[in-house]
């Protein structure tokens, strides 16, 4: 009796509300989407509901042999005339339904699972799958523990609706009439004296409800704040902060606080909660005591038999679990619709549109591996606002309501030919970084063209276009996850000899092979065990592994030191000669070996050459020269 009630409880908590709290409306046609998800499992949920209904009647069998055992078997008066073949027989057929039934409940549970985890497969399946459709700005503007908890909480409500819903609900509903329905059977009058007692019951529900709706939206923000907490705390970059600023004792009184007030929140739920037990409890036992009052009464009278008596009692405790469960149905139901919803929202995004030319209309410069031309013509952009690339509930924080940003690109146009590199320089936040990512469409152009291969890059397959290109940005990302693993991203069919030669070639064939497990040794969160010039090398050798036709460097030797910045310069001269690269610069060592410098300015390209044409002409190149790249260009003559 106690497990039933205790979902009850659970459906109480929620009260129709998102997992923050907040109270939802679910739109219309929820209902039916979310029902076409069962259409795989409908035989199985068939299967479910037929066993459903055998172990309701047989559990509702049971207390008729009850019935049959004092009444048949013992007798009804004394003196008693018993019937020890009876009572045998009778005895063997409650063990066989106790049999059946556990049978019935095992077969349930594992329809049940079948239909719950295949649910939860599909719908983070294609979570997972459609989130990686969508374009960067979406995770950018986006907060990734809400998207995080679309994937893990939403996914496990949704699934309340195959599973909680059907056994508790439906199975819960086919009790109580099978059991009303043997009751009235037994006798009426005791049937409707116990009834009476069931408003009570929908009162006490409604108004703990009330209170655990309450308490629980409160615990859920408590805990949130001691994981946030616990999180930002814990992971390296945090932990050394902690270290660097942090007073020890001043985080242990404020994580303790936390802490302490979770506990204080626990306490009053589990309050709350045995409350509501030991009051349905208390329902239960006093419609027992009319039982057997007014039972025994009609029992004395010759009205009854006293098989009839216990047997009435039996189907009253059958009768108290599932009616709890009904009276918290509406609500039951309803948060599985939410969570049903709020998949649906992600979903129903639209990911970035992939390119329509395919097969034989590809370019055969795309897949040759050859050299390939990268242009645009009057680009202009900005970044997309939250209304545009996120939800409200996916950016809590963000005024969607806000128009975008003003343009970051204004009329760049630029060709940079087969084989050439190009660099771009100009003062922070000019632009450059947005003018690489828009070339593998890590961004869509607002306006104007990219091209790619003599291609309009929304026109191809997004496969294609990422395969030709490779990029190492100023703050490259490793996984959590070996050097191997880690190189293997770029191409995971390549053969450990392959790994060695691209380490080599970025200067870091000695520090892997210093390494406890070589190739094999875990690099740590974001690659925290390596040192910054050494991650940026792996994230070039993982580039250089990929063989690809374009290859875009985004401050690519920033965290180099001299000797180090010169040897990868010599790898990387080897590596992209044949190649067109871009490469976003701010050491003159870079830039002296580019056939053709973009200097970018607001948003423009605003002059245009080789180094010594733009020192001569005298413009915003020459006066970065004079700050920026001078004290560099001496260094290297004093060499």
């Amino acid at each position: 009796m106690m497990m039933p009630q205790q979902a009850a409880l659970r459906a109480l908590r929620s009260g129709g509300r998102g997992p923050n709290g907040e109270r939802t409306k679910v739109q219309r046609g929820t209902l039916k989407r979310a029902m076409g998800l069962a259409r795989p499992y409908r035989w199985m949920l068939a299967g479910f509901l037929a066993l459903v209904l055998g172990g309701a009647l047989a559990g509702a069998a049971i207390p008729f042999i009850f019935r049959a055992v004092i009444d048949r078997g013992i007798g009804p008066r004394p003196p008693y005339t018993a019937h020890p073949g009876l009572i045998l027989a009778l005895a063997g057929l409650l063990a066989g339904l106790a049999v059946v039934t556990a049978a019935l409940s095992l077969w349930q549970r594992y329809l049940s699972a079948r239909v719950g985890e295949g649910l939860i497969y599909e719908l983070r399946t294609r979570l997972f799958t459609h989130a990686q459709t969508m374009p960067l700005a979406f995770f950018t503007q986006s907060q990734t523990g809400a998207l995080v908890s679309r994937i893990e909480s939403d996914v496990l409500g949704a699934q309340q609706a195959f599973t909680t819903v059907l056994s508790n609900v439906v199975g819960s509903g086919l009790t109580v009439l099978i059991t009303l329905g043997a009751m009235m059977a037994l006798s009426w009058q005791i049937t409707l004296l116990c009834l009476a007692v069931l408003p009570v019951l929908a009162v006490l529900a409604r108004l703990v409800g009330r209170s655990l709706q309450r308490i629980t939206r409160e615990s859920y923000n408590l805990n949130a704040g001691m994981s946030t907490m616990v999180t930002e705390r814990f992971n390296a970059s945090g932990a050394m902060l902690v270290k660097l600023f942090g007073s020890p004792a001043a985080e242990e009184g404020t994580f303790a606080d936390k802490a302490g007030r979770v506990r204080d929140i626990g306490v009053k739920s589990a309050l709350v909660t045995q409350g509501f037990l030991a009051s349905l409890t208390l329902v239960a036992s006093l419609a027992t005591a009319l039982v057997y009052g007014m039972g025994g009464r009609m029992a004395a009278a010759g009205v009854l038999s006293v098989g009839t008596i216990v047997a009435l009692s039996s189907y009253l405790n059958r009768l108290f679990a599932p009616l709890t469960l009904l009276s918290s149905a509406p609500v039951t139901v309803m948060n599985a619709l939410v969570s049903f919803e709020r998949i649906f929202e992600v979903l129903d995004l639209p990911g970035q549109p992939d390119g329509d030319i395919a097969g034989d209309d590809l370019p055969e410069a795309l897949l040759g591996g050859a050299p390939l031309t990268v242009e645009m013509r009057d680009v202009g952009f900005r970044y997309p606002s939250p209304r545009e690339s996120s939800l409200a509930s996916l950016a809590p924080n963000a005024p969607l309501g806000a128009e975008s940003a003003e343009p970051v690109l204004r009329g760049v146009s630029f060709k940079v030919e087969p084989g050439q590199m190009a660099a771009l320089v100009g003062p922070s936040g000019a632009g450059k970084t947005t003018i690489c990512s828009l070339i593998p469409r890590l961004y869509d152009v607002t306006e104007g063209v990219v091209m790619v291969g003599g291609c309009d890059v929304t026109r191809l397959p997004l496969s294609v276009l990422r395969g030709s290109i490779g990029m190492v940005t100023q703050d490259p990302h490793l996984y959590h996850d070996t050097v191997r693993a880690n190189l293997l991203y770029g191409r995971p069919e390549a053969a450990e000899e392959e790994l060695w030669a691209v380490l080599e070639a970025a200067q870091l064939a000695d520090v892997v092979g210093a390494l406890p497990e070589r190739l094999d040794t875990v690099v740590g969160d974001r690659g925290y065990r390596l040192s910054g010039g050494e991650k940026q090398r792996l994230a070039i050798a993982r580039v250089l592994l990929k063989e690809p036709a374009v290859i875009l460097l985004d401050e690519a030797t920033s965290h180099l030191d001299s000797e180090s910045e010169l040897a990868v310069q010599r790898a990387l001269e080897t590596m992209l000669s044949g190649r067109t690269s871009l490469v976003i610069a701010h050491r003159l060592s870079t830039v002296l070996e580019a056939d053709v410098i973009l200097v970018v300015e607001h948003g423009r390209i605003v002059e245009r050459g080789r180094h010594d044409e733009l020192v001569s002409a005298g413009g915003l190149y020459a006066e970065l020269y004079r700050t920026q790249f001078q004290r560099q260009d001496a260094a290297l003559g004093a060499d």
